[in-house]
């Protein structure tokens, strides 16, 4: 039989006749979604199959059962897409998908230096741990998380810097402790696509307790014992305050709305 004819049969959704064979699928679609002014750098790891009694030689800074893929900042949401197979051989050694970590970047300001960060990780699991804490809802193959920043001040002038947070996000919509990402069966993932979306939060709050008072325009920074304590704790003060730096140079009182 010819490959076309093969081909038409596919088309068809006949699944095996005389001379055609229907290959496995044996990948998925991996796609992430980005607020504006993120970027991310993933790395899918593999390991040997369960059985497998084959090792990978170690090998100085070569790691081919590491898929590293990365894209830059882009000032608008958008969607990062990847194909990844669930299966790999290795100098002879049969490895099956483990986990995709990803390193999460943003900015915050106009300086190289105004950046946060954070991480996150999918796990490929045969079964799935008895609470199910981060796998994806029935007949959905997408995880929810929520980043948020949170400032803080540093140095004698107490200029403002920002601390970026992810955490996965349950099926009420509400934030938990884990990091981003979470768990999925291996045997759903075949020629399906799997989602981590990625959402900032619009509000954004004091990196540690005590700092700052909130005020009708945003949150002023204690003064603490002096102007130039930089630890600062409030400890019931709540009239005596110092001014910040804001991230444009901006001496103000108030945080983010300067006054």
């Amino acid at each position: 039989m010819s490959n076309q004819a093969c081909g038409v049969l596919l088309v068809l959704g006949m699944a095996w006749t005389s001379g055609c064979a229907v290959v496995p699928v044996d990948r998925f679609t991996l796609e992430v979604d980005l607020p504006a002014n993120f970027r991310v750098k993933s790395a899918a790891n593999y390991s040997p199959a369960a059985g497998e009694r084959c090792t990978l030689p170690w090998r100085r800074g070569k790691r081919p059962e590491r898929k590293i893929f990365s894209v830059p900042y882009s000032p608008v949401a958008s969607r990062v897409t990847q194909a990844l197979p669930l299966t790999e051989t290795v100098e002879g050694c049969p490895l099956v998908l483990r986990s995709v970590e990803f390193d999460f970047y943003a900015r915050w300001g106009a300086r190289d230096t105004d950046v946060g960060g954070d991480i996150a990780a999918i796990h490929i699991q045969d079964r799935l741990d008895a609470d199910g804490t981060g796998r994806p809802e029935p007949g959905a193959l997408e995880l929810q998380a929520r980043c948020r920043w949170f400032f803080r001040t540093v140095g004698p002038v107490h200029a403002i810097r920002k601390i970026l947070m992810c955490r996965s996000v349950d099926a009420n919509g509400l934030s938990g402790k884990a990091s981003a990402g979470g768990a999925v069966q291996r045997n759903r993932l075949a020629g399906q696509k799997l989602r981590l979306v990625l959402n900032l939060s619009d509000e954004e709050l004091p990196a540690f307790d005590d700092n700052w008072v909130a005020v009708p325009n945003g949150w002023r920074r204690c003064r603490g014992e002096s102007f130039e304590d930089m630890f600062a704790y409030c400890r019931g003060n709540t009239t005596d305050f110092k001014p910040i730096k804001m991230p444009d140079g901006r001496i103000c009182d108030v945080y983010p709305t300067c006054n």
